[in-house]
């Protein structure tokens, strides 16, 4: 192959395919860049040695696949391309074939960045040559290969489950696949094989895993895909510290394949500090966490500022951004979320005048120096108070919840604007300790990667429009087992059996310890306002199936795609993926979604409405 050949291969005859990445025509010499998976090497035609060749040399264009016989022989040493792995060589060529020709391609692959996303998705086979994409698309297998490896080990069998299944809530909108056979029923595409991995433990296969393609009709986003990969896993008899020991090992060995060493055990913490400490359920532990503050206003001072006395206080710290100017203080404030009961303030001077001694005190608990932003958010005492606001010993009310996760959205969005000063979330010096050179991967990921797993979330959220609880999860998690008592009578006291591992802000994944006896699964359903007839017909097969001697359960599963994305420094999902879907759901290559013929709509039993 192209990029395989070394100075160790000099005086070797032989063969090499691929495609022209560039052509170059010095007199009688013409040279060829020939590209293929594994890299690029030189080949050269003299109207000498292969007159015919050089005509033919003389023919081709970028992107034509040819094919070139010759000997590899050493490069001069001023000729040598240190750039290049194949740089010590080259080909003398003694024949040269057109496998194909090519039109004029939209971009050259030879290009290290394409400007239009929706040029590079419509061409995606061109954009699939360039080497920042294969090189992604390698690390995706390796990262895929060191998963199932790791799994292996431990014991786990990698099991399919069904693609055409019935439709079950999953917290997104199926895919339906109409029935043939069957008219007017439909298959579902699953959005995860949860019931399925569910029964699994039920048949006895104790350790499953399973590399999934899953589906979900859902508006898209920088990390959402309406079809995506996830490494889906689920284990007898655990506890949470059992799944988070297998996900750690192989999270380690897939990180390892792209010389990324993590450090573990990964940190853990509960849902209600999370958001106290970062104001989300995915930190972003690059960054300072959020500080509370209260103490640094007396109640007059609460008053003047018009500051909630009851909710948060808090600040955070945004390194070497410094004091701003009005404009710029102006510009950011749309990047607030002003609806969730929350203000902020971010004119330190201004609070100086009134409240100097505050203003420090705030400046000293969060730790900053002189060349730090700091940004105050506390509570907003005209907030509407609703019925669901009620505050339950030891947890989060949903007006503090707003409260953290308004500071934490306005942190992270403030960071990202001014990550040229702090340098915070780039690949540097300053957070890793040696860089590849050739894959540009990092060697220490230490500090540049920062995993978390988040427990004890709640196990019900309000709905307004239905004004009812319901689950903050599918519905087979399993609560507290000391919140039990409080199912009917308190839901939003009652914590789940819930877990997620977040990194960098991005959330890799989400499990839980699921219910495994079939009573306990009915009190939910009730609690969720399912009747036992509406239960029967949506699961009927599951919770038959749990009355089988069905074992205590648990497991996760974690965005493949994701981890992909955030290993090889991917800004989205589309860059992992083979052929993505824009953010308007389109396939632009295949020109998916389309139009059927009006028989094939009859056969499935399927009449479709104008507009």
């Amino acid at each position: 192959m192209c990029g395989t050949l070394r100075a160790a291969d000099a005086g070797q005859p032989v063969v090499v395919m691929g495609w022209v990445n560039r052509r170059r025509v010095h007199g009688s010499l013409i040279f060829l860049d020939f590209r293929d998976r594994s890299g690029i090497c030189q080949v050269v035609l003299d109207k000498e040695v292969t007159p015919e060749g050089h005509a033919k040399g003389e023919a081709v264009r970028p992107e034509y696949v040819v094919a070139a016989l010759g000997k590899v022989r050493l490069r001069a040493a001023d000729a040598i391309n240190r750039k290049m792995e194949t740089g010590e060589i080259e080909i003398e060529a003694t024949e040269l074939r057109v496998l194909n020709d090519s039109r004029l391609a939209p971009f050259s692959p030879a290009e290290d960045a394409i400007e239009n996303e929706e040029t590079r998705l419509k061409y995606r086979y061109l954009d699939l040559r360039r080497e920042e994409m294969q090189r992604k698309f390698r690390l995706r297998h390796e990262i895929t290969r060191a998963i199932r490896e790791s799994m292996s080990e431990q014991g786990f069998l990698e099991v399919e489950t069904p693609l055409l299944c019935m439709s079950t809530p999953e917290g997104a909108r199926d895919f339906l696949v109409p029935s043939r056979v069957h008219p007017g029923q439909f298959y579902a595409l699953p959005q995860s094989p949860q019931l399925f991995k569910q029964i699994l433990m039920i048949s006895g296969i104790d350790r499953y895993f399973q590399i999934a393609r899953c589906f979900r009709d859902e508006d898209q986003r920088a990390d959402r895909q309406l079809e995506f990969t996830q490494v889906d896993l689920e284990m007898s008899f655990p506890r949470q510290e059992h799944v988070f020991a297998v996900v750690e090992k192989f999270l380690v060995a897939a990180f390892a394949a792209a010389g990324i060493a993590l450090p573990t055990p990964f940190p853990r913490i509960t849902y209600d500090e999370s958001l106290r400490r970062f104001g989300s359920d995915k930190p972003d532990m690059r960054l300072p966490e959020m500080t509370d503050v209260r103490a640094a206003f007396p109640d007059e001072a609460l008053a003047t500022l018009q500051i909630d006395p009851e909710l948060p206080v808090v600040a955070f710290r945004i390194a070497a951004v410094g004091s701003l100017s009005r404009e710029e203080r102006e510009d950011n404030h749309p990047m607030f979320d002003k609806h969730k009961g929350a203000k902020f303030i971010d004119d330190f001077k201004r609070l100086a005048k009134g409240f100097s001694g505050a203003a420090a005190k705030v400046r000293e608990l969060v730790g900053a120096s002189d060349k730090d932003l700091v940004v105050i958010v506390a509570g907003d005492p005209t907030h509407h108070v609703k019925a669901s606001d009620t505050k339950f010993e030891g947890r989060l009310s949903e007006r503090e919840i707003n409260v953290y996760a308004a500071a934490g959205n306005f942190r992270s969005k403030l960071a990202r604007k001014y990550a040229e000063r702090h340098k915070w979330f780039e690949v540097t010096e300053s957070c890793v300790e040696e860089a590849d050179p050739k894959s540009g991967m990092v060697i220490d990921g230490s500090k540049a990667f920062q995993p978390m797993w988040i427990a004890d979330f709640p196990m019900f959220e309000y709905d307004l429009a239905t004004k009812r609880w319901v689950p903050a999860h599918h519905p087979f998690t399993a609560p507290h087992e000391h919140d039990m008592a409080n199912l009917e009578s308190d839901p939003p006291s009652v914590r789940a059996n819930y877990y997620d591992l977040a990194m960098n802000g991005l959330e890799l994944g989400s499990g839980s310890i699921r219910i495994y006896r079939k009573d306990v699964q009915q009190v939910i359903f009730k609690a969720l306002g399912i009747s036992d007839e509406e239960a029967h017909e949506r699961f009927g097969f599951f919770l038959d199936a749990l009355e089988y001697g069905a074992p205590p359960h648990g497991g996760i599963a974690l965005g493949l795609d994701r981890i992909v994305m955030l290993v090889s420094g991917a800004a989205n999902l589309r860059e992992v993926i083979t052929f993505p879907k824009t953010a308007n759901a389109i396939d632009l290559m295949a020109h998916a979604p389309a139009t059927v013929p009006e028989q094939q709509l009859k056969e499935l039993h399927i009449q479709a409405a104008n507009g």
